[in-house]
């Protein structure tokens, strides 16, 4: 009997790391208001690491794919198994005053360089030997990445000169909330969808669609109306582009890439786009920087108010969850280094405080299903005395339109790592 035993417990040690990756080569989920991988809940802690997918791209193989690789290891090592990632840009030059990453998916509207998406192919290929998830953004509400402003230029919808002009708040807002009701927009917009989840994968020779890698299209990041006028046509366009989607790919989920009560100024309207049949589970962003629930300057002192509101928003969001049955993912939250210095140098306190916070919302294994933090700026470092990405710069987490360093967690941020660490081995018991 004992010598049974022995054979029995050596052939469980040497097949567990096979059912392990069995289970997690499988599609996720959603059962009862929860994200499943196969008969298992799946909770995670994420992060966003959109320039996952242009690292791949770099002549100098340092910089990128052996970059690349160094970062994953590193993500997996401390917890971090679910990334954020844009599937391509569109457009070239600079946009709102700002240059927007390169190259391009979409360089003109309606011809595609699909060269591009070997950097997604790669990230791809190189997150499943880890085990990690992927949720793919096809486009942007904001400029640096393109999005909808040059589908609106291209169209003569908005005028030229907001690519070297820098727009005021309300001129934005006039400006993107046109894209919803542009027929010919949405038309490019969907062909940038067709020519990415149509890819088969150059290193595995998989097909985008029958890869287990990748968790939920997702529609855009943080697509608004922009204005209230624009609601009916942008609620027909979420509903519209989530059907496209799910009549190509009825393999993985659909979501929006939503910001919550703030991106549509109303919860009724976030309420009823997430109601939708095709949209599987609910997104949220969490910015109390960018919504000012503390005084510029003032992180410290006001510290205690942005974490009241930040619970606040988390749980509001979670009733509509419970309410619709299904799960709701943290996709970004942040906070800026202690005394908002963009110096790598600098102590993080305050973040640190803020992301346990956050986390300890996860432990509790309800409708809650994961936190991506934003964001993740790896083996990168900010330049002294240089805020804003230029050309040739290493990619971080904070796009060329915020300072550098600005809310990347970097590798070297050690006291960050332990509490993300801390946090992801509760979850994985």
């Amino acid at each position: 009997m004992k010598i049974k035993h022995f054979a029995l417990f050596f052939f469980l040690v040497a097949t567990f790391p096979f059912v392990c990756f069995a289970q997690y080569s499988q599609f996720v989920s959603v059962k009862n208001g929860q994200l499943f991988i196969g008969k298992k809940p799946y909770y995670f802690i994420g992060t966003n690491y959109w320039y996952g997918s242009y690292l791949g791209l770099e002549k100098d193989k340092k910089r990128g794919a052996e970059r690349l690789r160094k970062e994953l290891d590193f993500l997996k090592k401390n917890g971090v198994i679910n990334l954020r990632v844009i599937a391509g840009a569109e457009g070239t030059g600079q946009i709102n005053g700002v240059e927007r990453i390169s190259p391009p998916l979409q360089p003109v509207q309606g011809k595609f360089n699909t060269e591009v998406l070997e950097g997604l192919d790669l990230l791809l290929f190189e997150m499943h030997k880890r085990q990690m998830k992927a949720v793919i953004f096809f486009s942007n509400n904001w400029e640096w990445s393109g999005g909808f402003p040059p589908y609106l230029i291209l169209n003569k919808k908005n005028p030229k000169d907001m690519e070297t002009r820098r727009l005021t708040w309300d001129e934005l807002r006039d400006t993107v909330s046109q894209f919803y009701s542009c027929v010919p927009c949405k038309a490019a917009y969907n062909e940038q969808i067709a020519v990415v989840m149509n890819r088969t994968n150059k290193f595995n020779k998989k097909k985008y669609t029958d890869d287990t890698t990748i968790m939920a299209w997702e529609i855009a990041n943080e697509p608004r109306p922009m204005r209230p006028s624009e609601n009916e046509d942008y609620k027909k366009f979420i509903s519209e582009t989530a059907a496209l989607i799910k009549k190509k790919d009825k393999n993985h989920l659909v979501v929006i890439g939503h910001e919550g009560r703030i991106g549509t100024e109303s919860m009724e309207i976030f309420e009823q786009i997430h109601a939708d049949k095709n949209i599987d589970y609910l997104t949220i962003h969490i910015w109390a920087k960018n919504w000012q629930w503390f005084r510029d300057g003032k992180l410290a002192e006001d510290f205690p108010n942005a974490a009241e509101k930040m619970t606040e928003y988390l749980n509001e969001h979670l009733k509509i969850a419970e309410k619709l049955n299904k799960p709701l993912v943290i996709e970004e939250f942040g906070l800026p280094r202690d005394a908002q210095s963009f110096d790598i140098n600098s102590t993080t306190k305050l973040r640190d405080n803020y992301y346990s916070k956050v986390f300890a919302f996860l432990t509790r294994k309800n409708n809650l299903a994961g936190a991506n933090f934003w964001a993740f700026g790896g083996t990168a470092r900010p330049i002294a005395n240089q805020p804003f990405w230029k050309k040739g710069d290493d990619l971080m987490g904070d796009p060329p339109m915020e300072e550098q360093g600005l809310n990347s967690v970097f590798d070297t941020d050690k006291t960050t790592w332990a509490i993300i660490n801390k946090y992801a081995k509760m979850l994985g018991k």
